[in-house]
C-alpha cells in the first residue's frame, strides 16, 4: 500500500512537471531525495523516464485529430498540412536524439543528481524572466504551429539538446527557443507538445532495452509502481496541459521563472545544510 501511494505521488508530480516549464526529470530527482520508494536502483533509473509514456498519452488523446493524417474529416490540403507537420517533428528530435544515444550513459552517472538540478533550475528561470522580458512588446512572427518552417524546427529541436541536462526541463527548453526564434507562446507550447511524443517514445524504449538487457527482473510490486505512475501522469497531464493552453494565450512565463529560481535556491540550500 506504501508503494502505492508513493507512485502515486509521483505520478502527480510527473503529470504536473512534465508540460510546465520546471523540469520533469528534475523534480523526480528531488522526490526521490525525500520519498524512496522500494525499487531496485536499475528499475528506477528505468522508472523516471518511462512513467512519462502516461503523460505522453494525454497528448495524443488530446491533439489526436490535429495530429491525424488519415482523420476523414479532413480534406487533401488538410492531410497534407498534418504530414508536414510530423516532418517537421521529425527533423526537430533528430538532434536530442542523437546526443541522447551518445551521451545517455555518461549523463546518468555524473548528471542526475540534487546539485545539477538546483543549478539548472535556476539557470533557466532567470533566462525565462530575461526572454519575457525581452519579449514583453514584441510582435511574434509564429501565432500557430503550421506556420513553424523546417529550419525553425531544427533550431527548435536544438534547443531540446540543452535539456538532456536534469534540471533545465525538455518543455522549457523548447517553448524557450520557440520563442526566442519568433513564436508565440501558444505555438511554441503546442510544437513542444508534439516534440514530445517521438522524444519521449525513444528515451522510454531505450530505457526499458537497457533494463531488460541488464538481465534484471521486476517485481510485482514493481510492475505495479510503473502501471501506476503512468496512469495517474496520464489523468493529471489531460488536465494540465488543458490548463497551460489557457494560461499562455493570456498570462507570461515568467512566474515560472521566478518558481524555478526560488526552488532551486531552497535546494541548494538544503544540500548545503544536510
Amino acid at each position: 500500500m506504501w508503494e502505492f501511494l508513493k507512485a502515486l505521488l509521483f505520478g502527480i508530480v510527473e503529470g504536473i512537471t512534465e508540460w510546465l516549464p520546471v523540469s520533469s526529470t528534475g523534480h523526480l530527482i528531488l522526490l526521490d531525495e525525500f520519498v524512496k520508494l522500494d525499487v531496485s536502483p536499475a528499475f528506477y533509473e528505468m522508472f523516471q523516464v518511462v512513467i512519462q509514456l502516461g503523460a505522453i498519452l494525454a497528448v495524443i488523446v488530446l491533439f489526436f485529430h490535429k495530429l491525424n493524417p488519415f482523420s476523414p474529416k479532413k480534406d487533401a490540403v488538410q492531410k497534407k498540412s498534418t504530414w508536414q507537420l510530423w516532418f517537421k517533428v521529425v527533423v526537430a528530435v533528430l538532434p536530442s536524439a542523437v546526443l541522447g544515444l551518445l551521451l545517455d550513459d555518461w549523463m546518468d552517472a555524473n548528471l542526475y543528481n540534487g546539485w545539477v538540478v538546483a543549478a539548472m533550475l535556476i539557470v533557466y528561470g532567470v533566462a525565462f524572466i530575461l526572454v519575457e522580458k525581452r519579449n514583453q512588446n514584441r510582435k511574434f512572427a509564429i501565432t500557430d504551429v503550421s506556420q513553424i518552417d523546417y529550419k525553425t524546427a531544427i533550431a527548435i529541436g536544438a534547443f531540446q539538446c540543452l535539456s538532456l541536462i536534469p534540471g533545465t526541463s525538455r518543455s522549457g527548453a523548447t517553448i524557450l527557443g520557440a520563442i526566442f526564434l519568433g513564436a508565440s507562446r501558444s505555438a511554441g507550447a503546442e510544437f513542444s507538445f508534439f516534440l514530445a511524443i517521438p522524444t519521449m517514445l525513444g528515451a522510454s524504449a531505450l530505457k526499458l532495452l537497457k533494463f531488460m538487457l541488464e538481465g534484471v527482473q521486476a517485481t510485482n510490486t514493481e510492475i505495479m509502481v510503473l502501471i501506476t505512475g503512468c496512469v495517474v501522469a496520464f489523468v493529471v497531464s489531460l488536465l494540465v496541459i488543458r490548463g497551460l493552453m489557457e494560461y499562455v494565450r493570456k498570462h507570461s512565463f515568467s512566474v515560472f521563472g521566478v518558481y524555478r529560481i526560488v526552488l532551486g535556491a531552497v535546494v541548494l540550500l538544503y544540500f548545503l545544510i544536510f
